[in-house]
């Protein structure tokens, strides 16, 4: 590609021929009955011609050209309104299984609160997660029940600030 773009033809040439069956078989394995690979190969090395002047040299040549190649699939799709389809028995497989939510929530929560300090944390997490009183957790914290809301508050106020929510005064 590199030469090709410094205007030598013979190793433009031989890129693209090379590329297409590539591309053939990228496509035989894709392709749904109804859709010609052929013509998606064609699309693909016009496109890939066409647009070699955005092609960075810095990165591979591949990812660029299958990036054009998955496009070129993804479009033929939409015009064919072709639908890929699982079997029935896979189904399953196409939804999240029970609990995932909560475990990715978790672990997203876990992800969001590392960036306060440990106390604010622990507070937070048994003022507004556990569903302790302010006063619960002012006694198992060892600490006035104004300090916690003070601490709960904060630390809302900051990962607000940070993630682009508010917080709330309802202690």
């Amino acid at each position: 590609m590199l030469a090709g773009l410094a205007g030598e033809a013979e190793p433009y040439r031989r890129l693209l021929s090379e590329f297409s069956g590539l591309l053939r078989a990228y496509y035989a394995r894709r392709c749904p009955p109804g859709l010609d690979a052929e013509d998606l190969v064609q699309e693909t090395l016009i496109a890939v011609h066409t647009r070699r002047a955005t092609y960075d040299a810095g990165q591979p040549f591949t990812a660029w050209a299958y990036a054009i190649a998955r496009y070129k699939l993804i479009d033929a799709l939409r015009r064919s309104r072709s639908h890929l389809r699982a079997p029935a028995e896979e189904a399953e497989a196409l939804f999240v299984p029970a609990g995932a939510d909560a475990a990715m929530a978790a672990r997203d929560l876990e992800r969001v609160m590392a960036s306060l300090a440990p106390r604010t944390r622990e507070l937070i997490r048994d003022v507004r997660i556990a569903g302790l009183s302010t006063r619960e957790a002012a006694a198992k914290h060892g600490m006035s029940e104004s300090a916690v809301k003070v601490a709960v508050h904060r630390g809302l106020k900051a990962l607000g600030e940070t993630y682009g929510g508010s917080a709330s005064d309802e202690d």
